[in-house]
């Protein structure tokens, strides 16, 4: 006869069910019963400072891990506080389960204090979302929540538990097995579409891959290189795919689209085959669209059938996981030869590689995110939005799936901090740098409490350009440098911040102090802030204005 438990106690025996370690987030008084029951239980609470880092720790955490991540908040403000965090992780398809506290049952609808209706305002953002009304629910809908959460396409569930849920008792019996209608991804991919894009891949004369986030989901970063290596074909990647195949290959291609390199943006355009894997045709990948890969045949392989022709025309749909495709194309391959096409991208990259101002007259952030990479080369980066995000991406060399986190879709400044301490906490061996910006480090700065008070050291390297420096950059570019509403000033000073969080803070202002003082950041014993004052109007390049083909590319002259 299965044993009578209250809510609160089934809630933490279903934790345990799905292998949960740790939970971020803030309590309140929805929530009580689960925390007086998590005071006692093996799973590790981490209090956050805000609910929106809560999400973005569960989010860091299981990008680091590939496991699911979980984070919890009290009803009404707790609640709204996650929504920027689940709705970054539907962007970016990352496997959470949010937990949110909520009135008691016979209160919904009234308008009770600290009420929110919590599903419908996530209804647009999560793959599915439950309010559990009957205590006997909760064991089958956690289960489905996990399991949902993570496989497909993965993303966001959230689960809202009464207060009175809580504290009912139920016989507690964990469903071993259940049948989901409706919901059966598509794993394995047609075998006559992946017959038809063997003979495309082996006709083309001018492949190129387009890597995105997908590989990485999937677990494909093998199957991925050893596709191109068969196939002689460059590798070119999404912000989200960038170490799902080492930029330190012969094939690589870096970055492509707005802020991408040159050659890959021209490889792209001059392509006849393009093998997407995993990604999904964003706008700043394609640009102008009626211009994007003009003379291209698309290969479109993707677990999520409507990113198929959603926005560039495809000509050999396969839907299913991609690590199952790519096993299967790699059998049907036989080596290529493609001296012309890989004779002219080694030609575009000798002419049009990744420029800035090397003299050392000022301290450029370029400089310094090579200097990161020389120092910690296995590093994972996090970053925030906008300027200090692109120089991540392009000039730190990412070899490993898992080691570049990012907000893609959604843009979410304020991600990286707790995004790092999310990703350290599930890869504790790990060194984890946030490279930020001044202005999206101050959104979620607070979060040093956090990880000085639970030991989690993490570096923030800070780009400080005293501006909102991507908009700043568009209003010199396109507004007559009218920097209306982007200079930030002087204040704080972030050195003096960490500090009075109990974290080591450093400031550097010349370009001879950058290494050392990354040495002193990454082998400290606890969080560490560096305070790096760059040159205020450099700019991220190249650049695709919006609007333009992606082979329109605004570079530096200098």
């Amino acid at each position: 006869m299965a044993k009578k438990v209250s809510g609160a106690e089934a809630f933490i025996e279903c934790l345990y069910k799905e292998n949960v370690e740790v939970i971020f987030g803030i309590p309140g008084g929805s929530l009580l019963p689960i925390h007086d029951e998590l005071y006692d239980s093996s799973i590790r609470h981490i209090l956050v400072r805000h609910e929106q880092c809560a999400a973005h720790m569960a989010d860091g955490y299981a990008r680091a891990t590939g496991r699911t991540g979980v984070c919890m908040a009290t009803s009404g403000p707790g609640a709204t506080n996650l929504v920027t965090g689940i709705a970054n992780a539907y962007m970016d398809s990352v496997p959470m389960v949010a937990f949110t506290g909520q009135v008691p049952t016979s209160m919904i609808g009234n308008d009770a204090f600290q009420e929110a209706d919590i599903t419908g305002i996530t209804l647009p953002i999560t793959k599915i979302n439950y309010l559990i009304k009957d205590a006997n629910d909760l064991p089958r809908t956690i289960k489905e929540a996990f399991y949902i959460a993570s496989t497909g396409r993965p993303g966001p569930v959230l689960v809202d538990i009464p207060k009175d849920v809580q504290t009912a008792e139920i016989e507690f019996e964990y469903p071993k097995t259940f049948e989901l209608r409706g919901y059966k991804p598509t794993i394995e991919g047609h075998p006559l579409q992946i017959k038809r894009a063997i003979k495309a891949i082996m006709d083309a004369e001018r492949p190129i891959v387009y890597a995105g986030g997908g590989v990485i989901i999937s677990n494909a970063s093998e199957e991925l290189r050893a596709l191109a290596e068969l196939a002689l074909a460059p590798v070119t990647t999404t912000l989200l795919g960038k170490g799902a195949f080492p930029e330190s290959h012969p094939l690589s291609l870096g970055m492509v689209g707005m802020h991408g390199t040159k050659y890959a943006n021209y490889a792209m355009t001059e392509t006849d085959l393009i093998i997407a894997v995993g990604a999904r045709f964003d706008d700043r990948v394609t640009g102008k669209l009626d211009a994007f890969a003009p003379n291209a045949k698309v290969i479109h392989i993707d677990i999520d059938p409507a990113e198929i022709s959603k926005s560039v025309s495809v000509s050999i749909p396969i839907v299913g996981d991609a690590k199952s495709v790519l096993k299967e194309l790699i059998k049907g391959l036989i080596g290529a030869s493609r001296t012309e096409w890989l004779k002219k991208i080694e030609e575009w990259k000798k002419e049009f590689p990744l420029r800035y101002d090397r003299s050392g007259k000022t301290l450029k952030p370029q400089f310094i995110i090579e200097q990161i990479h020389e120092v910690c080369p296995d590093a994972i980066i996090t970053t925030e939005v906008g300027q200090c995000q692109m120089w991540a991406a392009q000039y730190f060399k990412y070899t490993k799936p898992r080691s570049f986190i990012s907000s893609g879709g959604l843009g979410t400044m304020g991600y990286g901090f707790p995004a790092a301490i999310g990703a350290k906490v599930g890869c504790p061996d790990k060194t984890v740098i946030d490279i930020a910006g001044d202005g999206s480090f101050q959104m979620t700065c607070q979060e040093l409490a956090t990880a000085v008070l639970n030991d989690i050291p993490v570096t923030v390297a800070i780009l400080n350009n005293g501006f909102l420096g991507m908009v700043r950059q568009w209003q010199e570019l396109f507004y007559d440098k009218r920097y209306a509403a982007t200079y930030l000033g002087t204040s704080p000073d972030f050195t003096k911040l960490a500090e009075a969080y109990g974290a080591l803070g450093i400031e550097v202002v010349k370009p001879s102090e950058v290494k050392s003082a990354i040495e002193e950041a990454v082998t400290s014993d606890k969080p560490a802030v560096i305070d790096f004052k760059i040159d205020p109007e450099e700019n991220v390049l190249p650049m695709v204005p919006a609007g333009a083909a992606i082979n329109e590319i605004i570079d530096y002259e200098g």
